[in-house]
């Protein structure tokens, strides 16, 4: 039996527009409040038409030592647009976190299946 990790798929973003990029500040203090940006196609975009679009973003975290990670965000990308108009799937939430850790972020696009990417944070 395959499990769900073996399905997800990665690479560098600089030349995949499926990859999801984590947007976070290299280091912050421990409880300072800091944004978090997920953007998918940043470098090459992602056509995000009727047809072929990203349907969905997940956002853990996963503090130091941690046995398990913690969801922290849960976006929703269900208007893709039409014609000219066009939307991005990009997501900013606002966090606090009290250790270092890794932010991983997971989406779904319609056509090419489920992506990945994780961004490590030092807490001073």
């Amino acid at each position: 039996m395959q499990g769900l990790g073996q399905l997800l798929q990665s690479g560098d973003w600089k030349g995949e527009k499926h990859v999801p990029v984590i947007h976070i500040p290299e280091r912050i203090k421990a409880g300072e409040e800091f944004e978090v940006k997920v953007v998918v196609g940043e470098e090459i975009r992602h056509p995000n038409t009727q047809e072929h679009y990203i349907s969905w973003a997940k956002l853990f975290y996963l503090p130091e030592g941690g046995k398990f990670p913690i969801e922290v965000g849960n976006f929703s990308f269900t208007a893709h647009g039409e014609g000219e108009v066009f939307t991005d799937p990009v997501a900013t939430t606002k966090i606090k976190v009290s250790k270092s850790g890794t932010f991983y972020a997971l989406i779904y696009c319609n056509i090419h299946g489920l992506w990945e990417n994780s961004a490590k944070l030092v807490v001073e």
